[in-house]
């Protein structure tokens, strides 16, 4: 049996370059949410794209994941501040999400600057489990 199982659900019209879309989360935690091209290469204007939502679904899960990672290495994180940044580039024979990119910043106390991000260099997620052919890179300091 799994552990979770959760759904989104999205709805296009019209074609690629001039239709639009939604996205809905099955739990209504974030309401539905406009989806577009050109939201999702040039400017956003108050929509969101797949390439917003992998960075939310990583940052969260990291997050989560390194902070149980400290934990189970005996020490207490106080505070794991996560931005990443996923990246659409545009490759031979079309578009490809190609890497993400994470700011790593946090509070553990009794850790010092240098195995801190050691250990964020070293962590792993579901999400970027789930992202096998896609480039990480992290960037971690303690506030």
């Amino acid at each position: 049996m799994a552990l979770a199982e959760r759904s989104a659900r999205s709805v296009w019209e019209g074609d690629l370059l001039k239709g639009s879309g939604t996205v809905t989360f099955g739990t209504g935690a974030i309401g539905e949410q406009q989806i577009s091209w050109p939201a999702r290469t040039e400017a956003a204007n108050g929509k969101t794209s797949p390439e917003e939502l992998i960075a939310a679904a990583q940052a969260g899960c990291f997050s989560m994941a390194f902070a149980h990672g400290l934990h189970q290495k005996g020490f207490s994180p106080e505070r794991i501040d996560v931005e990443a940044t996923c990246v659409l580039d545009r490759v031979e024979g079309g578009v490809k999400i190609t890497r993400i990119h994470m700011v790593v910043r946090g509070r553990v106390a009794g850790l010092d600057e240098a195995a801190f991000q050691q250990l964020a260099g070293e962590q792993t997620c579901p999400v970027k489990n789930a992202l096998g052919n896609v480039e990480f890179s992290v960037e971690a300091s303690l506030s």
